[in-house]
C-alpha cells in the first residue's frame, strides 16, 4: 500500500505560480505511474498530468499543457506539479494518485488505486 500526502496549495492571483508536492511512502515499484488530478466545485474529478516513476515520460491534459510541469524526485519519493500562468479555471482541489500498472496515458480516475487527501488551489482575478 502506498500513502500519498499533498501539500503546497493556497491562494494565488491569476498569472501567478504554485508548486504542489506529493510525498509518497510505502513500496513504490519502478512500474508505477504517478498522477495529478483536480476537482472543481460541482464538477467531476479530472486528469491533469501523469509521470512514470522512472521519470522518463510525462503526459498532460490539453488544458494545462505548456503551463504545468510534472516531475519527480525518486530519492525523496516526491512528485511535484509546477503550475505557472495560473487561471481562475484552475481553481480546484488537487489530488495526487498512483497506479501500479498500465500506461500513463490511461487517465480515468477509476484505474488509480491510491489517493492523497488533496490540497486546495484558489486562483483569484
Amino acid at each position: 500500500q502506498v500513502q500519498l500526502v499533498e501539500s503546497g496549495g493556497g491562494l494565488v492571483q491569476a498569472g501567478g505560480s504554485l508548486r504542489l508536492s506529493c510525498a509518497a511512502s510505502g513500496r513504490i515499484r519502478s512500474t508505477y505511474v504517478m498522477g495529478w488530478f483536480r476537482q472543481a466545485p460541482g464538477k467531476e474529478r479530472e486528469f491533469v498530468a501523469t509521470i512514470t516513476w522512472k521519470g522518463d515520460t510525462s503526459y498532460y491534459a490539453d488544458s494545462v499543457k505548456g503551463r504545468f510541469t510534472i516531475s519527480r524526485d525518486s530519492a525523496a519519493n516526491t512528485v511535484y506539479l509546477q503550475m505557472n500562468s495560473l487561471k481562475q479555471e484552475d481553481t480546484a482541489v488537487y489530488y495526487c494518485a498512483t497506479k501500479s500498472v498500465g500506461s500513463l496515458r490511461v487517465t480515468h480516475v477509476s484505474v488509480y488505486s491510491n489517493w492523497g487527501q488533496g490540497t486546495r488551489v484558489t486562483v483569484s482575478s
